[in-house]
């Protein structure tokens, strides 16, 4: 895969553990998919567990979506930290991380259990009740989990003041 550079480079983000934090602050990624040189967009919610450099999703067990990534299991995605249009300046205030992975279905039921449980955790404000609703062998086997091992992680910021100061003007 041809490495490309980027072209502002002070505004890349290079540091996993920052990273990472944005990607555990968001809720939301955009995957990009292909299949027979056809594009495809996906936007889903995800668990990420930063030890295994993974994003884990759920999804309908047929479709669109599982269709291209049976056919193409290397996806681009991108996880986006938005801090809103910044009136006046014709400019956007965001940080960004970019990943390519590789997709696999998560058949084993032991897997699957902790990938439904990790995302459960850091979505749910109060997760205990979802866990218990959803931790048994029917709802598992009706589950379709996703599992996204990454191999690259880029990122990028533009006009995003992380600790601002209060009294600058």
């Amino acid at each position: 895969m041809k490495q490309y550079h980027l072209r502002r480079a002070e505004k890349a983000l290079t540091e996993e553990a920052l990273l990472f934090e944005i990607i555990r602050g968001q809720k939301f990624m955009t995957l990009a998919l292909c299949s027979e040189n056809e594009p495809y967009l996906a936007t889903v919610n995800y668990g990420f567990d930063a030890e295994a450099r993974c994003f884990y999703f759920h999804c309908a067990p047929q479709g669109r979506k599982m269709d291209y990534l049976r056919a193409n299991p290397v996806v681009w995605g991108q996880v986006m930290e938005d801090h809103g249009y910044l009136p006046g300046k014709c400019d956007h205030a965001f940080r960004t991380v970019q990943f390519r992975g590789r997709a696999t279905i998560i058949e084993d039921p032991v897997a699957k259990r902790a990938a439904l449980m990790l995302m459960i955790e850091q979505l749910e404000p109060d997760p205990e009740p979802v866990k218990k609703h959803f931790d048994n062998a029917a709802s598992l086997a009706r589950a379709t989990l996703v599992r996204i091992e990454v191999e690259v992680f880029t990122g990028k910021q533009s006009k995003v003041q992380v600790n601002p100061d209060p009294n600058s003007p």
